[in-house]
């Protein structure tokens, strides 16, 4: 199968296209390329978002549902979202005996439930990925109960001026190259890099979800500033 190269163009059937020919090895290669982090992210990521028993949570962008399998932990009902049929298919032959998840495809800036639905909402490392993350951030609060809390983690900007071009030389040279290594799309982490170099800094990213309607916007960086945890609610009034 010839290789699917999205660009930064984002267009949504390229995207999908090109994370459902990685579904496979997508889990493996990330922990390979983050030196493990990708699991101390993700266990982040489920503090922040605080999952209770009852509550229904939206993980948009679920990948293979790595995520939605940490939050359903908490005996939440989780509904594991995603774009890309083949990351999905991945997820429901890892996690499908969860009785609490549901897979649904679905894409971010028309997603398919009905206003205020969710107690909480997070999306890991896919918001970079769509068209039109603005509007992404609008269906997440459109679908949110009022209160409700939204996580984003997504990949950012280390502060740091010689670790972020070590980062930046790290994602360039060696993480394409790392991802053939392993038999996984070497087009598709060449991707990831400029998407990464392209993707707005914390406070721009913030700034765009107060614009959305968000309140108590706030982030946490992680190892560094190469992911920041971005943290919202939606107002009760």
């Amino acid at each position: 199968m010839q290789p699917n190269r999205a660009d930064l163009g984002k267009n949504p059937s390229r995207v999908s296209g090109m994370f459902d020919q990685v579904a496979k090895g997508y889990d493996r290669t990330n922990t390979v390329m983050t030196f493990g982090n990708d699991a101390l992210w993700r266990a982040a990521t489920t503090r922040a978002v605080a999952p209770k028993r009852g509550e229904r949570i939206l993980d948009l962008a679920a990948g293979t549902a790595a995520s939605s399998a940490s939050l359903a932990a908490s005996g939440a009902q989780v509904v594991a979202a995603d774009f890309s049929p083949g990351m999905l298919a991945e997820g429901r032959r890892r996690h499908g005996h969860l009785h609490n998840i549901t897979f649904i495809e679905a894409d971010a800036t028309a997603l398919p439930f009905d206003d205020a639905e969710f107690d909480a909402v997070t999306m890991s490392y896919g918001l970079r990925n769509v068209q039109d993350p603005k509007e992404a951030l609008r269906e997440l609060y459109r679908v949110t109960k009022p209160g409700g809390r939204m996580v984003i983690n997504e990949f950012s900007t280390p502060p740091g001026a010689l670790f972020r071009g070590l980062y930046r030389f790290y994602n360039a040279q060696i993480l394409p190259r790392m991802a053939r290594l392993a038999g996984t799309n070497g087009d598709a982490y060449d991707y990831l890099n400029e998407s990464i170099r392209d993707w707005p800094d914390q406070r721009t990213l913030s700034s765009w979800i107060r614009d959305a309607g968000w309140t108590e916007v706030e982030y946490r960086n992680l190892t560094f500033g190469i992911v920041a945890l971005h943290r919202a609610r939606k107002p009760r009034d």
